[in-house]
C-alpha cells in the first residue's frame, strides 16, 4: 500500500492536459463512478512524498522487462507469492504483451498455459481451461460472470498492466466455483512520476493502430495523480467483406484524501464497429457427410452485417490504512454494454453437387446490459500461537440487468453455398416488428473469508469459505427465466516448503455455478456442481525472477452446458456430466540476463459417466511458449519467438458424421531494435509457416484462422 503525505498545489502542464483529456471523455459519455484501491508502487518516491510499501505487494509490471510475475492476489485477495499459492497461476506481463503485440484478449489468452480460445464467430468467443468453459473475467479481482457465457466482440488490452489466469476453482472471490479458470485483468494506474508513451502500428490487410498513454502527478506535491490512455485501430481482414474498427479511451484519477486514505476514480470506454461479420459461421460438411474445404477467406456474412457495441466500465475505490498492517477497501464497479446489430445466420447442409440445402435467418438485435458490483473487503496480519498469519474477509453484491429485443425478416429463404460465399443476400427491411425479446435481472450476494495460517516455519494453510446466493428473474427469448440457489463453498490448501526455493502443495474446492443456457424445451439448465482437487510442486529462483510449477488435477463437474443445436432463432444446450484429469507444467520469468521465457504444457482427458470421451472439441494436449533474447553482438537488438501447438480435435455431428481438425502449430516471430532510450521499432510475423486450420469445433459451424501476417510498430517512451 502507498500513502502519500502532501498538500494541494498549483496545476502543472501535465495536470492541465490530463484534465482537458478527462473533460473530453466526459463529453463522449465517459463518466467515472465512485470509491478506491491501493495506488501502484512508484518506481522512485517524489520529493516531499512519503511512500509506505508492502514488500510482498503485487507491483505493476510495466517498468520491468520480465515475463510473468512473482506475486498475485487473484486466488484469495491476499498478496501471495506464486510459490505460496496452492493453485496454478499464469501471469502475462506488460513486457510480453508489448513484445508480441498482444493488443486484444483473444490473442493474449491463446498464449496462456492450458487456455483454449474458441473463436466460434468473428465477434463472439468462448474460452476454456482444464476442459471446461471460463466464465469469470475480473478487473482488479472484482467481476461478475459473463451474462451470456461468452465474450462479445473484441476486448482491447491497452488499459491493462497485466493479465493473471488462476486455473482451478476460484469460488472465494468470484462468487462461483467454476473449475476452469478465472481471468483477472489488472488495470494500469496513475504513477507518482511523469511517464508517457505512444505507438504507431501498420500491418497486413491495411492494419492501422495508434496508442498513447500519459501518467503522472497533477499537482506539485503529488497528492493528485492521473492517467489517460487512448487507442484507435482500423483494419480490413483476410476474410471476405470483414472490416473492424475500435476506439478505446481510459481516464483514472487518484487522490490522497489524508495520510491514510486514497480515493481512485476511473472510466474506460471501448466502441467496436465491425462490418461484414459472421453470425454463426460456415457449414463444415456436405449432406453426404464429407468435409467442405473452403478458401481461407471464405465467409458466410454479407457486407451489410454489423454489430455496433459500446462498452463502458466505471469504477471507484476507497482504500484506508487501518494501521498495524490492516486495510479496508470499498469498491464499486459499473459496466454498461449497448449493442445494435443486423446479421445473417445460415443453417442447413449443402448438397455437394448443387450447393443447395442452405437457408437464411436474418436478424437485428438491440441489446442493453448494465452490471453493478459493490465489494467491501478487510485484510491484514494477526498473531496467533506465537506466529504471524494473514486474513481477508468481506462481502459483495452484484446485479446484472439485461434487456434484449430482436426482429427477423426473410426467414427460411433457400440459398446455395455459392450464394452464401459471395455475400449476395440482400439486407431485409426488418419491418416485421419485434419477434423475440428478453429482460432479466441476475443477482449475486456473497460473503467470504480466507486466511494464510503459518502452522510452522515451513507449513502454510490457505483456507477460506464463501457463501453465495444467486437468483435470476425475467424472460429470455419469451420464456420464463427464473431460478434461486444458495451454496456454501469451502476452499483449503496446504503449502510445504521442502527447500527455501521449492514448495509442494495440495488444494481442494467445491464447484457451484448457476447457468443461463437454455435446453431444447426452453428451460434454464440447473447450476453446475462438483468438486476439484490439485497437487503440485513450485519453484522460485533465489532472485525471485523465475518461477516454475508442476500440477496434477482432477475435476468432477455435473450438468455442464454443451452446445446441442440451433432452432427458432436461439442456440440450445444439454447438460453433460464429466470428469477431467490432467497435469500442467509451466516456467516463466528471467532465465538469464537478457533472456525472458514463458512456457507451459497442459494435458488432460475428459470422460463422461459411461467412461467415454466427451467434449472432444477440447484439445487434450497444448503447448505454449514465448521467449525473447537480447543480442549482445548488436546492442539494442532483441529477437523472439512464440509457439502455440495443440493436439487433434473432433466433433460428432450425429448420423455417423464427424468433423475433425488435425494437430497443428502456429509460430510467431518478433524482432525489436531500440534506437535510443526513447525510440524503438518492433516487427512481428504471425503464423510464419502459413498454417491452415479451423478456429474451433465447439459448434457445428466454423471458419479458418488467420494466415501469415506481419506488422511493424514504432514506439516512443518517456
Amino acid at each position: 500500500m502507498n500513502t502519500h503525505l502532501s498538500a494541494p498545489a498549483a496545476l502543472s502542464p501535465l495536470a492541465l492536459a490530463s484534465r482537458i483529456a478527462l473533460a473530453s471523455s466526459v463529453l463522449f459519455g465517459l463518466t467515472p463512478s465512485a470509491l478506491a484501491q491501493t495506488a501502484p508502487a512508484a518506481p522512485e518516491p517524489m520529493l516531499g512524498t512519503v511512500v509506505v510499501r508492502d514488500s510482498a505487494s503485487a507491483a505493476p509490471t510495466e517498468q520491468s522487462p520480465a515475463f510473468g510475475a512473482s506475486v498475485s492476489s487473484s486466488a484469495t485477495g491476499l498478496d501471495l507469492r506464486l510459490r505460496e499459492t496452492p493453485q496454478s497461476i499464469s501471469v502475462t506481463s506488460q513486457a510480453q504483451m508489448q513484445a508480441f503485440g498482444l493488443n486484444e484478449v483473444r490473442t493474449l489468452l491463446s498464449g496462456v498455459t492450458g487456455v483454449q480460445v474458441e473463436k466460434v464467430e468473428t465477434d463472439r468467443t468462448y474460452f476454456s481451461a482444464r476442459g471446461f468453459d471460463i466464465t469469470n473475467f475480473q478487473e482488479d479481482g472484482i467481476g461478475l460472470p459473463f451474462a451470456s457465457g461468452l465474450l462479445n466482440g473484441d476486448m482491447d488490452t491497452a488499459i491493462y498492466d497485466r493479465v493473471e489466469v488462476l486455473r482451478g476453482a476460484n469460488g472465494l472471490l468470484s462468487s462461483t466455483g467454476n473449475p476452469s479458470a478465472t481471468v483477472n485483468f489488472v488495470r494500469k494506474r496513475p504513477t507518482a512520476k511523469l511517464q508517457a508513451s505512444a505507438g504507431l502500428t501498420l500491418g497486413s490487410w491495411n492494419l492501422r493502430r495508434v496508442d498513447a498513454d500519459v501518467a503522472g502527478p497533477l499537482n506539485a506535491s503529488g497528492s493528485l495523480r492521473g492517467r489517460v490512455i487512448v487507442a484507435d485501430e482500423d483494419k480490413n481482414s483476410y476474410l471476405d467483406r470483414y472490416h473492424a474498427r475500435k476506439q478505446v479511451a481510459s481516464g483514472v484519477i487518484e487522490a490522497d484524501l489524508g495520510p491514510s486514505t486514497v480515493l481512485t476514480l476511473g472510466h474506460a470506454q471501448q466502441n467496436n464497429r465491425p462490418q461484414g461479420l459472421m453470425w454463426g459461421a460456415l457449414p463444415l460438411y456436405y449432406s453426404d457427410g464429407s468435409a467442405i474445404d473452403y478458401d481461407r477467406s471464405a465467409s458466410s456474412a454479407p457486407a451489410w452485417a454489423r454489430w455496433d457495441t459500446d462498452d463502458g466500465r466505471s469504477f471507484a475505490e476507497l482504500l484506508h490504512d487501518l494501521g498495524n498492517g490492516w486495510s479496508a477497501k470499498a469498491t464499486l464497479n459499473q459496466r454498461r454494454i449497448s449493442s445494435d446489430t443486423a446479421m445473417l445466420y445460415i443453417y442447413g447442409t449443402p448438397d455437394r453437387a448443387t450447393g443447395a440445402g442452405l437457408f437464411s435467418w436474418p436478424s437485428t438485435y438491440d441489446h442493453q446490459e448494465r452490471q453493478t458490483l459493490a465489494d467491501l473487503q478487510f485484510k491484514g496480519p494477526f498473531q496467533l500461537g506465537g506466529r504471524r498469519h494473514e486474513a481477508v474477509f468481506g462481502a459483495s453484491a452484484g446485479r446484472n440487468k439485461v434487456d434484449m429485443a430482436s426482429s427477423y425478416d426473410d426467414l427460411g429463404q433457400a440459398l446455395t453455398l455459392q450464394q452464401v460465399l459471395d455475400g449476395s443476400f440482400a439486407m431485409p427491411d426488418f419491418d416485421q416488428g419485434v419477434s423475440a425479446f428478453g429482460n432479466r435481472v441476475d443477482k449475486r450476494r456473497t460473503v467470504y473469508s480466507a486466511g494464510k495460517f503459518s502452522l510452522s516455519d515451513s507449513l502454510k494453510l490457505i483456507a477460506g469459505l464463501n457463501l453465495t446466493r444467486a437468483s435470476s428473474a425475467g424472460v429470455q427469448y419469451g420464456v420464463d427465466h427464473n431460478y434461486r440457489a444458495s451454496k456454501t463453498q469451502p476452499f483449503a490448501g496446504l503449502v510445504y516448503d521442502v527447500h527455501p526455493n521449492v514448495s509442494v502443495y495440495g488444494s481442494a474446492a467445491s464447484i457451484f455455478n448457476p447457468q443461463i443456457e437454455l435446453d431444447a424445451s426452453g428451460a434454464v439448465l440447473d447450476p453446475v456442481e462438483g468438486r476439484t482437487g490439485e497437487l503440485g510442486l513450485k519453484f522460485e529462483s533465489s532472485d525471485k525472477r523465475l518461477n516454475a510449477s508442476l500440477a496434477v488435477f482432477r475435476t468432477q463437474q455435473d450438468n455442464t452446458a454443451e452446445y446441442a443445436g440451433f432452432a427458432n432463432g436461439i442456440s440450445y444446450y444439454r447438460g453433460v456430466d464429466a470428469t477431467a484429469r490432467g497435469f500442467e507444467a509451466e516456467i516463466a520469468g528471467t532465465v538469464a540476463p537478457g533472456w525472458q521465457l514463458s512456457a507451459g504444457y497442459a494435458q488432460n482427458r475428459i470422460k463422461g459417466e459411461d467412461g467415454q470421451n466427451v467434449r472432444t472439441f477440447v484439445p487434450r494436449q497444448t503447448l505454449r511458449l514465448s521467449t525473447t533474447v537480447a543480442i549482445d553482438a548488436v546492442p539494442g537488438l532483441e529477437l523472439g519467438a512464440s509457439l502455440k501447438w495443440q493436439s487433434a480435435i473432433s466433433r460428432d455431428q450425429g448420423g455417423g458424421i464427424t468433423s475433425a481438425q488435425d494437430a497443428y502449430a502456429l509460430l510467431d516471430l518478433m524482432a525489436r531494435y531500440r534506437f535510443s532510450q526513447h525510440w524503438s521499432l518492433t516487427a512481428n510475423l504471425r503464423n510464419t509457416t502459413d498454417q491452415k486450420y479451423l478456429n474451433s469445433l465447439l459448434w457445428d459451424q466454423n471458419y479458418y484462422g488467420e494466415p501469415r501476417s506481419a506488422s511493424v510498430t514504432l514506439n516512443w517512451a518517456y
